[in-house]
């Protein structure tokens, strides 16, 4: 993707000039160069254009996204491979429009093919018995629409019956089976939930986006409003003896400096922050999340055990929906995990009832953990019919 003063710079004077001249969006350069240095933090390392998007076809915004999501899931050194099979992925979707959420679903359905070494020829014969991620899934119910030519059966018809979603589907534009939505009831249960006033901005978030919104709400509550604190200050940590100067309002101004951390408490998991507040010495004790813990072994899903069910995907345990004792069905959900915006729900491979659960809520997992065992001989059997009792 070339820049915008690229662009107008080498077409000027020529019939295709664009008209616009270099000189009238130098401010605009200046501006983004410094938002660059601002979100530093996020930075992928990608320095330069690639004509490997005329392969795979990864948008160019989603590419660093991306990247930065497959380091954080361990696939850092496969990158190549999670390339290759996003463009597999996209003919597997039926070779979409790939723009947001449908670029999201291509690129969770590359890194679910790498990390679990599926080719697009596995992904077709084992469509069935695998755990998609949620987002897979979706699509395949036509939550995000109907494609120009169709989704592709019989791959839609085989993921949905592996998660039970067949009977969920979508015929035509999803947004038009809604129910309408009283946005001032809604208004009410989140002031009555959050115990603030919320506004139009917040309501239509909340209504959007609950979780994200959720989330935040949570973040505003432990730390307050954090719009005062600069970018770079928010998004990366400060180094001893940096200083932020803050604006609360017409006359109230803060510099805060970082002086220091104490050493970990290994009882409660905090360190003392030590900072000056206008010049006066300060501390607060917070949970250093980054401190090392100690390292969790879990066992290994048997591979050649059906009811042996492991993880998909690397992530951490945000729900779980059945417990021991239980009786499941096949394709019914047991487990979701999440990672980096990428929601799995982990599915009953078989018929039986649950022997173990081995993790449980926030628990971090690794690809092949074990989270669930099913005992299929325990498994509730259909009554005979009628004809053969009177037999």
């Amino acid at each position: 993707q070339p820049s915008m003063g690229a662009v107008v710079g080498s077409l000027a004077g020529g019939h295709l000039d664009t008209g616009v001249k270099l000189e009238d969006i130098a401010p605009l350069i200046d501006y983004w160069e410094s938002t660059r240095v601002s979100y530093a933090a996020f930075e992928s390392g990608q320095k330069s254009g690639s004509a490997e998007v005329y392969t795979h076809e990864i948008p160019g915004g989603q590419y660093t996204n991306m990247l930065f999501q497959a380091t954080q899931n361990g696939l850092a050194e496969q990158w190549p491979a999670v390339k290759k099979a996003y463009a597999e992925a996209n003919q597997l979707l039926g070779d979409i429009v790939k723009v947001t959420p449908s670029s999201k679903t291509c690129g969770d359905l590359a890194q679910f093919m790498v990390t679990n070494n599926l080719s697009a020829d596995d992904v077709r014969e084992q469509a069935s018995s695998l755990n998609f991620p949620l987002s897979v899934v979706e699509y395949f119910q036509g939550a995000l629409g109907i494609p120009a030519g169709g989704i592709p059966e019989p791959l839609r018809s085989q993921i949905l019956a592996g998660a039970g979603k067949t009977d969920e589907t979508f015929v035509g534009r999803p947004g038009a089976e809604l129910a309408p939505v009283d946005l001032e009831a809604e208004r009410v249960k989140l002031e009555e939930k959050h115990g603030v006033e919320i506004d139009d901005q917040q309501l239509m978030s909340a209504v959007m986006y609950p979780k994200v919104f959720d989330e935040f709400m949570a973040a505003v509550g432990e730390f307050g409003d954090l719009s005062s604190l600069p970018t770079r200050a928010f998004v990366e940590p400060m180094d001893f003896g940096d200083e932020i100067d803050l604006s609360f309002g017409q006359g109230v101004n803060v510099t805060v400096k970082l002086i220091g951390l104490g050493d970990l408490d290994d009882a409660t998991g905090t360190r003392e922050v030590f900072f000056e507040l206008n010049g006066f010495p300060r501390s607060v004790k917070r949970v250093d999340t980054s401190a090392a813990s100690s390292l969790v072994t879990r066992p290994k899903a048997a591979p050649g055990e059906v009811g042996s069910v492991g993880a998909p995907m690397p992530g951490v345990v945000v729900d779980v929906k059945i417990a021991v004792g239980d009786a499941v069905a096949a394709g019914e959900p047991m487990v979701v995990l999440s990672a980096m915006k990428m929601e799995t729900v982990v599915s009953a491979s078989t018929d039986g009832v649950v022997a173990n659960i081995p993790v449980g809520l926030n628990d971090a997992v690794n690809p092949g953990d074990l989270l669930v065992t099913i005992d299929s001989k325990g498994a509730v059997s259909e009554p005979p019919p009628q004809e053969e009792l009177a037999a």
